[in-house]
């Protein structure tokens, strides 16, 4: 009976012994910053656009303070206001924030290093543009217009469209476009920003004009018509004597 005893009592320090030394090896990962509300004013960018309509942005500092805290600063300074996009690729991505309207341009701040993080690159994500190198951020960001998953921790997503994305689907395309559509003013919501007021209507084109031949009516005017074409006389080939 003791042998059995002695038998069991080295089966369970060889069944525990793993398990002990697998709680040794767990890796508690970092407890995620909570977001902010999406009714937080001080979190909320305003592009009021040449497409038509003001698009509300929740920006996200509990994943990249130092992205968002650039956003605020430049929209404070009014940087944005009149930029175009200058990159706008149909089923994918509208770029923006270029100084230089060509994609080589920023702020004449530093760049922002990367915080690349969870948030997917899904439709109204906003990310923030670079070069080849990862700490190369600045002012530029980029609209997602349809999910592109395989930027995910690649480039820095700081925010998410929440109302107003069919402004941005409105965004001209081009790279660059032939009639770029321009943030007209941005905001940070806490700012007490005025109304959204659309742009000045397009210009009138005067009276319209009536081509020849278009009117109707006895007095309308006939269209001239080309002159006939004449063909040469053929020559024929003298007769065979």
């Amino acid at each position: 009976m003791r042998f059995f005893v002695g038998m069991f009592a080295l089966l369970g320090c060889l069944v525990t012994v793993p398990v002990a030394a697998q709680k040794k090896d767990v890796v508690v990962a970092p407890a995620r910053a909570t977001p902010p509300l999406t009714t937080d004013t001080q979190n909320l960018l305003l592009l009021d656009l040449s497409t038509g309509g003001r698009v509300t942005i929740w920006l996200r500092p509990d994943v990249a303070p130092k992205m968002v805290e650039r956003i605020k600063l430049l929209t404070r300074q009014h940087f944005y206001d009149g930029l175009a996009f200058h990159r706008v690729i149909d089923g994918f991505m509208a770029q923006g924030g270029d100084p230089k309207g060509d994609g080589t341009g920023g702020s004449t701040l530093p760049d922002v290093k990367a915080e690349f993080n969870y948030l997917p690159h899904v439709r109204g994500a906003v990310s923030a543009a670079r070069s080849d190198k990862e700490d190369s951020a600045n002012s530029q960001f980029f609209i997602v217009f349809q999910p592109r998953l395989s930027l995910d921790k690649k480039y820095t997503v700081f925010g998410r469209v929440l109302d107003g994305m069919q402004y941005v689907d409105a965004i001209e395309r081009g790279e660059p476009p032939a009639n770029p559509s321009r943030i007209v003013h941005a905001y940070i919501a806490a700012d007490n920003p005025p109304a959204y007021v659309a742009g000045p209507p397009a210009p009138a084109l005067g009276a319209p004009v009536t081509l020849p031949g278009t009117a109707s009516g006895p007095n309308a005017a006939k269209p001239k018509l080309a002159p006939a074409t004449r063909k040469a006389p053929v020559k024929k080939a003298p007769a065979k004597k």
